[in-house]
C-alpha cells in the first residue's frame, strides 16, 4: 500500500493505492495519528486506488474514524470502488463515514 498525501486548503487529501489489509492497516492509523498531532483535522481518504479492503483495514478506517473525531475533526472518504464499497454497504459502515462519489464533492463539505 503507498499512502500519498496532499493539502488543499485546510483539508490534508490521503490518496491510497494497493490494498488495504492486515498487513498494512497499522501504516494508515500511523499517519493519521501523525497529522491529528500536527494539528491536521480535516482528512480525506480517497480511496480511488484500492481495490481490496479486508477486516482489519476496515478497523484501521474505524480507529481512524474515532482518532479524528475525539481530537473534534472530520474524516472523510472519497471515491471508493466497487468491492470495497460493497463491503462498506453490506457491514453498513456506508452509515458510519460520510462517503462521496468523488474529491471535488467532499472537499466542498469541510
Amino acid at each position: 500500500m503507498e499512502i500519498i498525501d496532499e493539502q488543499i486548503d485546510s483539508v490534508m487529501i490521503l490518496t491510497i493505492k494497493g490494498r488495504l489489509d492486515a498487513s498494512n492497516s497499522t501504516e494508515l492509523k500511523t499517519k493519521i495519528s501523525s497529522l491529528i498531532d500536527e494539528n491536521k483535522k480535516s482528512i480525506l481518504v480517497d480511496m480511488s486506488g484500492v481495490d481490496f479492503v479486508d477486516s482489519s483495514g476496515l478497523g484501521s478506517l474505524v480507529t481512524c474514524l474515532r482518532s479524528v473525531a475525539q481530537a473534534e475533526g472530520k474524516l472523510k472518504i472519497t471515491s471508493l470502488q466497487h468491492n470495497p464499497k460493497n463491503l462498506f454497504e453490506t457491514t453498513r459502515l456506508d452509515r458510519v463515514f460520510e462517503i462521496f462519489d468523488d474529491r471535488k464533492s467532499a472537499l466542498k463539505t469541510f
